[in-house]
């Protein structure tokens, strides 16, 4: 399984506007799981019809009161003999209304903290497993999105995906790739919304040149196009870093919020450039600008890869107590955050989807 498949597929869907998370969430992030964690049994019931594409996959993971913080959800899967009782609720599901197989994260022993969660298959008809209706989001129209329910859900112990109290470890250990893969589309959407831009720029004709000929609109495209072709090497980098012995989980949080970030100021730039025409709904660049803005929240918000980041960081003590005289005197109450409850940084954040 060569990952750089993944990514040729996540560049050609982002190349012709394709910016929903569904396949990507089907192909590069619920196959880890089912690929890594599945016994001979599961894999013959599961994978045949997870590969031809009759069984869609989604994964639950945030709840309404629990995003960015994991050790914070509240569905639990109680021991009922050979089966589980799934109870609580999720939202923001990407393929939450098509999906056969649903990866539940719940607490089957709410104890013992992040050691007590486990990853369990719940398949459609399972009796008390209800979904609400799609979500209305900003963007990503044709992508399902929805909330789900489960009351006394039996699911089997032969559902349970790995070790019973290791999926808190199971998805910290897939992580990596999935923000790689946001950080793969959102270069390569940039490129896309940039060439629009630059064909746009040498037609568009106002008093007398094209817009393309002016300084001002020059050195924009100049600067976007320089940014995007830095990100494209910084990606490419994470990319053969992660083929060849995987991406460190502070590498995966910089390359996510960056290119994530930098995409939010392209798409926003090159609509200006548009000016009316990139306003209408329908145009390309304004799909775009609704559709990629969710890349800085779905897969760990840009603040939480930050503090993934910073813990990461070698201060010494007195850099670290310098650090909070400064945070202080600006009014700023950086400082202690992590120490305070910023939850565990390298959770999930909503709404990705899952």
């Amino acid at each position: 399984d060569d990952y750089r498949f993944h990514v040729v597929l996540r560049e050609e869907l982002a190349a012709i506007g394709a910016s929903g998370v569904g396949i990507p969430l089907h192909t590069d992030v619920c196959s880890t799981y089912l690929r890594d964690l599945t016994t001979p049994e599961q894999q013959a019931r599961w994978l045949p019809g997870f590969c031809d594409g009759s069984l869609i996959t989604a994964i639950a993971m945030t709840e309404p009161g629990a995003g960015s913080d994991l050790r914070g959800i509240r569905a639990t899967a109680s021991r009922a003999g050979n089966s589980y009782l799934l109870n609580g609720q999720k939202t923001f599901i990407t393929n939450g209304i098509h999906a056969d197989l649903v990866i539940v994260v719940a607490k089957t022993d709410p104890a013992a903290g992040a050691r007590g969660i486990s990853l369990l298959v719940v398949e459609r008809g399972m009796d008390g497993f209800d979904r609400g209706g799609n979500l209305d989001k900003l963007g990503l129209k044709a992508q399902d999105t929805a909330e789900l329910f489960f009351a006394d859900v039996r699911v089997p112990k032969a559902n349970v995906l790995g070790v019973e109290g290791e999926g808190f470890t199971y998805l910290m250990r897939n992580l990596p790739q999935e923000r790689l893969s946001i950080a793969v589309a959102a270069v390569a959407t940039c490129e896309r919304v940039l060439r629009l831009t630059l064909d746009y720029c040498g037609e568009r004709k106002a008093f007398g040149r094209a817009i393309g000929d002016f300084q001002a609109t020059r050195f924009t495209l100049a600067e976007l196009a320089t940014q995007v072709d830095v990100a494209r090497v910084y990606v490419d980098r994470c990319i053969a870093e992660h083929v060849a012995a995987g991406l460190a989980a502070t590498d995966a949080a910089k390359v996510k919020w960056w290119t994530t970030e930098l995409q939010k100021s392209v798409v926003d730039s090159c609509l200006q450039l548009f000016g009316g025409y990139g306003y209408m709904s329908e145009h390309p660049v304004a799909k775009a600008f609704v559709d990629t803005r969710v890349h800085t929240i779905y897969g760990g918000t840009t603040e939480i890869m930050k503090e993934i980041i910073a813990r990461d960081l070698p201060l010494k003590p007195a850099e670290k107590q310098a650090h909070v005289r400064t945070s202080e005197q600006s009014g700023a109450d950086l400082g202690d955050s992590a120490a305070r409850g910023s939850g565990n940084p390298q959770a999930h954040g909503a709404p990705r989807g899952q």
